[in-house]
């Protein structure tokens, strides 16, 4: 779905009085995309919160690749719908675009129907293709360790991500029994400790030298 379907899709739920919604369950949910008009939480059915997503510039390198979450079929997934006002709604899913989509992106954008305390409403959600090689697929423990870490990127390392998510579902009270479980793990194995005594967000000095325009290929498989 390109940009110019998701303008034709939104001109049609604002005609219908639905609204713009975006549907946060990574970073979207600490860190939006806009001042949401209004938040809800809410429940898609078939898709799944997932911390297989390469990231080899936000959250990684190319030398060492960090995890972010994508969302992936099957079971369901809790997060939250951010609302954008009618008179911004355009402009923002530009923004949005620009930000979750950089050079073409590697999220399939869609129209997925979230429950919520107001009933079922349309949200736009980035997913994840399975097949996509930006999908790691399932990892032991041994080598999500590895990850969590050592791997930092220009936003900061793959264990504040995860740390900063599982943050704000608790907040929610949403409760994520993978996103637990990875904070658990890297908890017992003292990663947590370490991360906070480095400082949050602190990115690796190795990225002073990465020029992105001419790492475009790596760009574009990186969100966060």
């Amino acid at each position: 779905m390109d940009l110019a379907r998701l303008h034709d899709d939104l001109d049609d739920l604002l005609t219908r009085g639905l609204g713009f919604r975006v549907f946060a369950y990574g970073s979207l949910l600490w860190r939006p995309a806009f001042a949401p008009v209004e938040c809800l939480t809410a429940r898609v059915q078939g898709w799944h919160r997932a911390l297989r997503m390469r990231s080899r510039v936000n959250r990684g390198t190319p030398g060492c690749p960090g995890l972010v979450f994508a969302l992936l079929p099957g079971g369901s997934c809790r997060g939250e719908l951010h609302r954008e006002e009618a008179g911004r709604a355009h402009a923002t899913l530009d923004a949005l675009w620009e930000r979750e989509m950089p050079g073409g992106g590697v999220y399939q954008p869609r129209w997925l129907q979230a429950l919520t305390p107001q009933g079922r409403l349309p949200a736009l959600a980035f997913t994840l293709p399975p097949r996509h090689p930006s999908h790691v697929g399932r990892l032991d423990d041994a080598a999500l360790l590895r990850i969590l870490a050592q791997a930092r990127g220009r936003y900061g390392s793959t264990l504040d991500y995860l740390l900063r998510t599982a943050e704000r579902l608790d907040q929610l009270g949403i409760r994520d029994a993978e996103v637990s479980r990875l904070v658990d793990l890297a908890e017992r194995h003292g990663l947590t400790d370490r991360e906070r005594r480095l400082g949050r967000d602190q990115p690796l000095e190795i990225l002073a030298g990465v020029d992105v325009d001419q790492h475009a290929g790596v760009a574009r498989l990186d969100r966060e």
